[in-house]
Protein backbone atom coordinates (compact mmCIF):
# COMPACT_ATOMS: atom_id res chain seq x y z
CA UNK A 1 0.00 0.00 0.00
CA UNK A 2 1.32 3.31 -1.30
CA UNK A 3 -2.30 5.27 -0.36
CA UNK A 4 -4.44 5.65 2.84
CA UNK A 5 -7.70 4.56 2.58
CA UNK A 6 -10.19 7.21 0.94
CA UNK A 7 -12.13 8.18 3.75
CA UNK A 8 -11.86 9.99 7.11
CA UNK A 9 -10.22 8.87 9.90
CA UNK A 10 -13.08 8.60 12.35
CA UNK A 11 -14.61 5.58 9.84
CA UNK A 12 -10.77 4.27 10.11
CA UNK A 13 -10.74 4.21 13.89
CA UNK A 14 -14.69 2.25 13.44
CA UNK A 15 -13.24 -0.89 11.81
CA UNK A 16 -10.89 -1.35 15.07
CA UNK A 17 -10.55 -2.55 18.51
CA UNK A 18 -10.02 -0.60 21.56
CA UNK A 19 -6.37 -1.24 21.87
CA UNK A 20 -5.85 -0.50 18.26
CA UNK A 21 -7.66 2.87 18.35
CA UNK A 22 -5.57 3.67 21.28
CA UNK A 23 -2.52 2.77 19.72
CA UNK A 24 -3.41 5.10 17.22
CA UNK A 25 -4.46 8.23 18.66
CA UNK A 26 -1.10 7.47 20.76
CA UNK A 27 1.05 9.04 17.36
CA UNK A 28 1.94 12.68 17.87
CA UNK A 29 2.80 12.71 13.89
CA UNK A 30 -0.08 12.44 11.62
CA UNK A 31 1.98 10.47 8.86
CA UNK A 32 2.74 7.91 11.67
CA UNK A 33 -0.41 7.60 12.56
CA UNK A 34 -1.71 7.55 8.96
CA UNK A 35 0.30 4.82 8.30
CA UNK A 36 -0.71 2.89 11.50
CA UNK A 37 -4.63 3.42 10.59
CA UNK A 38 -4.12 1.80 6.83
CA UNK A 39 -2.17 -1.55 7.98
CA UNK A 40 -4.42 -2.45 10.48
CA UNK A 41 -7.27 -1.59 8.82
CA UNK A 42 -6.27 -2.96 5.54
CA UNK A 43 -5.71 -6.23 7.59
CA UNK A 44 -8.86 -5.98 9.55
CA UNK A 45 -10.89 -5.75 6.38
CA UNK A 46 -9.56 -8.45 4.51
CA UNK A 47 -9.89 -11.09 7.15
CA UNK A 48 -13.18 -9.63 8.11
CA UNK A 49 -13.81 -10.70 4.13
CA UNK A 50 -12.12 -14.00 4.80
CA UNK A 51 -14.33 -15.01 8.07
CA UNK A 52 -17.48 -12.73 6.74
CA UNK A 53 -17.58 -10.84 9.71
CA UNK A 54 -17.34 -7.17 10.92
CA UNK A 55 -13.88 -5.84 11.28
CA UNK A 56 -14.17 -4.97 14.76
CA UNK A 57 -14.88 -8.16 14.98
CA UNK A 58 -11.54 -9.73 14.19
CA UNK A 59 -10.02 -10.89 17.19
CA UNK A 60 -6.31 -10.30 17.29
CA UNK A 61 -3.99 -11.63 19.08
CA UNK A 62 -0.01 -12.48 20.10
CA UNK A 63 0.85 -16.57 19.84
CA UNK A 64 3.50 -17.84 22.35
CA UNK A 65 6.66 -16.52 21.25
CA UNK A 66 9.35 -19.66 19.31
CA UNK A 67 12.15 -18.68 21.39
CA UNK A 68 11.26 -18.19 25.11
CA UNK A 69 7.17 -18.43 25.50
CA UNK A 70 6.38 -15.43 26.32
CA UNK A 71 3.12 -14.22 25.04
CA UNK A 72 4.39 -11.72 22.48
CA UNK A 73 5.36 -14.23 19.70
CA UNK A 74 3.66 -13.37 16.14
CA UNK A 75 0.09 -11.92 16.02
CA UNK A 76 -2.65 -14.42 15.23
CA UNK A 77 -5.92 -15.08 14.65
CA UNK A 78 -7.89 -15.90 18.49
CA UNK A 79 -9.85 -18.72 18.25
CA UNK A 80 -8.45 -20.23 15.18
CA UNK A 81 -6.17 -23.00 14.66
CA UNK A 82 -6.04 -23.50 11.13
CA UNK A 83 -5.50 -19.62 10.29
CA UNK A 84 -5.68 -17.69 8.05
CA UNK A 85 -2.10 -16.24 8.89
CA UNK A 86 -0.93 -12.60 8.51
CA UNK A 87 1.98 -10.64 8.56
CA UNK A 88 2.08 -7.22 8.31
CA UNK A 89 4.93 -4.20 8.07
CA UNK A 90 4.87 -0.56 7.35
CA UNK A 91 7.63 2.68 7.18
CA UNK A 92 7.67 5.33 5.56
CA UNK A 93 6.05 5.38 1.91
CA UNK A 94 5.42 1.55 2.02
CA UNK A 95 3.26 -0.57 3.66
CA UNK A 96 2.55 -4.57 3.21
CA UNK A 97 -0.33 -6.81 4.07
CA UNK A 98 0.26 -10.91 3.70
CA UNK A 99 -2.34 -13.30 4.24
CA UNK A 100 -1.98 -17.20 3.33
CA UNK A 101 -2.67 -20.67 4.74
CA UNK A 102 0.91 -21.31 5.97
CA UNK A 103 2.79 -19.16 8.45
CA UNK A 104 4.88 -16.30 7.04
CA UNK A 105 6.67 -13.11 7.64
CA UNK A 106 6.90 -9.98 5.40
CA UNK A 107 8.97 -6.84 6.20
CA UNK A 108 9.04 -3.28 4.59
CA UNK A 109 12.49 -0.94 4.80
CA UNK A 110 13.00 2.23 3.87
CA UNK A 111 16.83 2.67 2.55
CA UNK A 112 19.02 3.97 5.67
CA UNK A 113 21.61 6.37 5.80
CA UNK A 114 25.23 5.18 5.24
CA UNK A 115 26.20 5.53 9.03
CA UNK A 116 23.42 3.68 9.57
CA UNK A 117 24.23 0.66 7.91
CA UNK A 118 27.43 0.55 9.16
CA UNK A 119 26.50 0.69 12.85
CA UNK A 120 24.90 -2.18 12.10
CA UNK A 121 26.94 -4.65 9.81
CA UNK A 122 28.22 -6.15 13.55
CA UNK A 123 24.84 -7.61 13.74
CA UNK A 124 24.97 -9.57 10.40
CA UNK A 125 25.98 -12.99 10.06
CA UNK A 126 29.87 -13.22 9.42
CA UNK A 127 29.37 -14.49 5.61
CA UNK A 128 27.12 -11.71 5.43
CA UNK A 129 29.55 -9.12 6.77
CA UNK A 130 32.09 -10.55 3.85
CA UNK A 131 29.51 -9.90 0.96
CA UNK A 132 28.76 -6.02 2.48
CA UNK A 133 32.70 -5.65 2.19
CA UNK A 134 32.49 -6.36 -1.25
CA UNK A 135 29.81 -3.89 -2.02
CA UNK A 136 31.14 -0.22 -3.35
CA UNK A 137 29.86 2.12 -0.62
CA UNK A 138 27.52 4.04 -2.54
CA UNK A 139 25.48 1.06 -3.48
CA UNK A 140 26.38 -0.23 0.32
CA UNK A 141 23.02 0.68 1.62
CA UNK A 142 20.82 -0.37 -0.58
CA UNK A 143 21.98 -3.69 -0.87
CA UNK A 144 21.99 -3.80 3.43
CA UNK A 145 18.16 -2.58 3.12
CA UNK A 146 17.17 -5.53 0.73
CA UNK A 147 19.26 -8.16 2.77
CA UNK A 148 18.01 -6.58 6.16
CA UNK A 149 14.30 -6.72 4.80
CA UNK A 150 14.59 -10.64 4.23
CA UNK A 151 15.81 -11.02 7.58
CA UNK A 152 12.86 -9.21 9.34
CA UNK A 153 10.52 -11.62 6.88
CA UNK A 154 12.17 -14.70 7.94
CA UNK A 155 11.96 -13.65 11.68
CA UNK A 156 8.88 -12.75 11.50
CA UNK A 157 7.82 -16.12 9.80
CA UNK A 158 9.42 -17.91 12.72
CA UNK A 159 7.62 -16.76 15.46
CA UNK A 160 10.50 -14.61 17.17
CA UNK A 161 10.78 -11.29 15.28
CA UNK A 162 14.67 -9.46 16.72
CA UNK A 163 14.41 -12.07 20.05
CA UNK A 164 16.58 -14.03 17.70
CA UNK A 165 19.82 -12.97 16.94
CA UNK A 166 20.34 -11.52 13.32
CA UNK A 167 23.61 -13.07 12.90
CA UNK A 168 22.21 -16.37 13.52
CA UNK A 169 21.08 -17.21 10.24
CA UNK A 170 22.72 -16.53 6.99
CA UNK A 171 20.18 -14.83 4.73
CA UNK A 172 22.63 -13.39 2.14
CA UNK A 173 22.91 -13.06 -1.94
CA UNK A 174 24.88 -16.97 -2.07
CA UNK A 175 26.93 -15.52 -4.91
CA UNK A 176 29.99 -15.99 -3.17
CA UNK A 177 32.01 -19.36 -3.34
CA UNK A 178 31.53 -21.41 -0.27
CA UNK A 179 28.76 -18.98 1.49
CA UNK A 180 26.67 -20.99 3.73
CA UNK A 181 22.43 -22.05 2.65
CA UNK A 182 19.96 -20.33 4.08
CA UNK A 183 17.68 -21.83 6.40
CA UNK A 184 15.92 -24.93 5.41
CA UNK A 185 12.80 -25.24 5.08
CA UNK A 186 12.08 -21.74 4.32
CA UNK A 187 11.93 -19.79 1.06
CA UNK A 188 12.64 -16.42 1.60
CA UNK A 189 12.71 -13.71 -1.22
CA UNK A 190 12.73 -10.08 -1.78
CA UNK A 191 9.64 -8.38 -3.54
CA UNK A 192 9.89 -5.75 -6.15
CA UNK A 193 8.55 -2.69 -5.01
CA UNK A 194 7.16 -0.81 -7.94
CA UNK A 195 8.98 2.66 -7.88
CA UNK A 196 10.13 2.84 -4.79
CA UNK A 197 12.53 0.08 -5.63
CA UNK A 198 15.26 2.73 -5.14
CA UNK A 199 14.28 3.62 -1.79
CA UNK A 200 12.69 0.84 -0.31
CA UNK A 201 13.16 -2.94 -0.21
CA UNK A 202 10.52 -5.40 0.43
CA UNK A 203 10.59 -9.48 1.47
CA UNK A 204 8.20 -12.31 1.80
CA UNK A 205 9.38 -15.26 4.25
CA UNK A 206 7.34 -18.71 3.54
CA UNK A 207 7.39 -22.52 4.03
CA UNK A 208 9.51 -24.12 1.14
CA UNK A 209 6.96 -25.29 -1.87
CA UNK A 210 4.31 -22.46 -0.80
CA UNK A 211 3.60 -19.92 -4.18
CA UNK A 212 5.52 -16.79 -3.56
CA UNK A 213 3.92 -14.35 -5.68
CA UNK A 214 5.87 -12.01 -8.70
CA UNK A 215 4.84 -8.84 -6.97
CA UNK A 216 2.51 -7.52 -4.27
CA UNK A 217 -0.76 -6.13 -5.19
CA UNK A 218 -1.87 -2.66 -4.55
CA UNK A 219 -5.19 -2.56 -2.42
CA UNK A 220 -8.08 -1.84 -3.68
CA UNK A 221 -9.74 -0.17 -0.39
CA UNK A 222 -12.92 0.25 -2.33
CA UNK A 223 -13.18 -3.09 -3.36
CA UNK A 224 -11.92 -4.50 -0.16
CA UNK A 225 -14.18 -2.37 1.78
CA UNK A 226 -17.25 -3.36 -0.60
CA UNK A 227 -16.09 -7.44 0.60
CA UNK A 228 -17.61 -7.32 4.19
CA UNK A 229 -20.43 -4.89 4.00
CA UNK A 230 -21.74 -6.87 0.99
CA UNK A 231 -20.95 -4.55 -2.05
CA UNK A 232 -22.15 -1.16 -0.27
CA UNK A 233 -19.81 1.73 -0.91
CA UNK A 234 -18.05 4.07 1.73
CA UNK A 235 -21.13 5.81 3.61
CA UNK A 236 -23.90 3.60 2.82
Amino acid sequence: MRRPPPWDEALSLSLLDADERRRARSFRRPADRSRYLATHVALRLLLAAHLGCHPVDVLLGRAPCARCGGPHGRPVLLESETGPHFSLSHCPGLSLVAIAGVPLGVDAERIPGRRTVESCLERLHPQERREAAAVPEQGRPLWFCRLWARKEAYLKALGTGLGRAPDRDYLGDRETPGAPRRPPGWTVRNLPCGPADTTHAAALAVPEGTPVPAAPSELNWLFVYGRWCGGAGVGG
